[in-house]
Parts: C-alpha cells; sequence; structure tokens
C-alpha cells in the first residue's frame, strides 16, 4: 500500500468537473486505488463515492493505492490534484 496526502488547490474542490478527470486517471491503473477525507474512504473509480466526500478546495485528502502499480497512480493522481486538474 503506497499513499500520499494532498492539498485540493482550485477553489471548486473535487466537485463534478474535476472529479471526473480524478476518476478517468484513476482508472488507468491496474491498482485499487481510493481516496480518503476525515477517516472515509471511497473508491477514487467512483464518481458518486468521490463526489460523496464533499471535498472543497484547500482541503487536505489522502490517495492510497494497492497493487502493481501503486506507486504510479498515487503519483500521477496528486500531481493532477497539485495542478488544479489542469489536463
Amino acid at each position: 500500500m503506497f499513499e500520499k496526502e494532498v492539498t485540493v488547490q482550485n477553489q471548486v474542490g473535487l466537485s463534478a468537473r474535476p472529479a471526473t478527470f480524478f476518476i478517468q486517471k484513476a482508472n488507468c491503473f491496474k491498482s485499487s486505488v481510493w481516496v480518503e477525507k476525515d477517516n472515509r474512504r471511497v473508491n477514487a473509480k467512483s464518481l458518486l463515492g468521490v463526489l460523496s466526500l464533499g471535498i472543497d478546495g484547500g482541503m487536505t485528502v489522502k490517495v492510497m493505492a494497492n497493487g502493481p502499480d501503486e506507486e504510479q497512480a498515487v503519483q500521477e493522481l496528486v500531481e493532477l490534484v497539485d495542478s488544479g486538474f489542469a489536463v
């Protein structure tokens, strides 16, 4: 299991559009990927799961993965969040 904390940079947080980019990136990996906020963990490949966390700009979340490409998955997702979801 590999994990890393990241602060959401964009103002709207993980609303529908940024969450979609996040999920699309998460689905590129074979590993199981999760995002956690306030000890509540959801599947990072699920739009409803990610949206249910209510992640706003400025909040810190934990991205974690377990599987063959776990480190790459976490790194790329953290980079996406750090970029403000610039795709």
